[in-house]
């Protein structure tokens, strides 16, 4: 067994110093993982590999359940770990972008369209009453 499995299996124990072990010895091998997770992004991406890791392992590390069954399985959870901050990430530059940090003002814009809806009318009712004014003043010039 290699010295990852090992390390994995006392974490699986609830070993402290095993867990604090872990990172020096996966670190390399997380990196290269994010790095080619940050390959396949969008360019332009604010985020790091190196800060994919850390994020990663911060998740990784806090969860209740720190069993890995091999370092297959742990390296799989790694990969789950940095997929889903990608999407957050990427869901929130969404929200972002698509005005997410606005507060919608329905009231303020039905009360637009009520001020416009009266000028309107009030339009209307002047020219009707042009209108008829013009139609009088026709109505005699022609008798």
């Amino acid at each position: 067994m290699n010295e990852i499995a090992l390390t994995l299996g006392a974490v699986a124990q609830g070993e402290k110093q095993a867990s604090e072990d872990l990172l020096p010895l996966v670190y390399e091998e997380l990196r290269r993982l994010a790095a080619a997770r940050m390959a396949q992004e969008a360019a332009g991406h604010t985020l790091q590999p190196t800060a994919l890791v850390h994020e990663a392992w911060l998740r990784l590390a806090g969860t209740e359940q720190r069993w890995w069954r091999n370092r297959a399985h742990f390296f799989g959870a790694a990969a789950n770990a940095m997929r889903c901050i990608l999407i957050d990430r990427a869901r929130l530059k969404a929200r972002i972008k698509h005005g997410g940090g606005q507060v919608r003002v329905v009231e303020a814009r039905q009360s637009v369209c009520a001020k416009k809806k009266r000028w309107s009318d009030e339009r209307t009712a002047e020219a009707d009453v042009g209108r008829s004014a013009v139609s009088r003043d026709r109505s005699h010039c022609f008798q």
